[in-house]
């Protein structure tokens, strides 16, 4: 069963940023598509199954950026 899941994210200013950002998030087992909005710091995850909270958060991190909110 696929699901999808959204988060904010805070301090992405251009598209090396969101390419930043969706690296590092595909890697979080599970996540099958990611989506990132530079405009709105949007960022989609689907996955094949409930994903990680913390892990989305940490790979968010890895990446340089925060989570605002969910």
């Amino acid at each position: 069963m696929s699901t999808t899941a959204t988060w904010t994210v805070t301090g992405m200013t251009c598209g090396h940023c969101v390419n930043a950002v969706t690296e590092e998030v595909s890697q979080v087992p599970g996540v099958t598509d990611v989506e990132v909005d530079l405009a709105t710091g949007g960022l989609t995850v689907s996955s094949e199954g409930p994903v990680d909270d913390g892990a989305v958060r940490a790979a968010v991190e890895e990446a340089g950026y925060e989570v605002s909110g969910r």
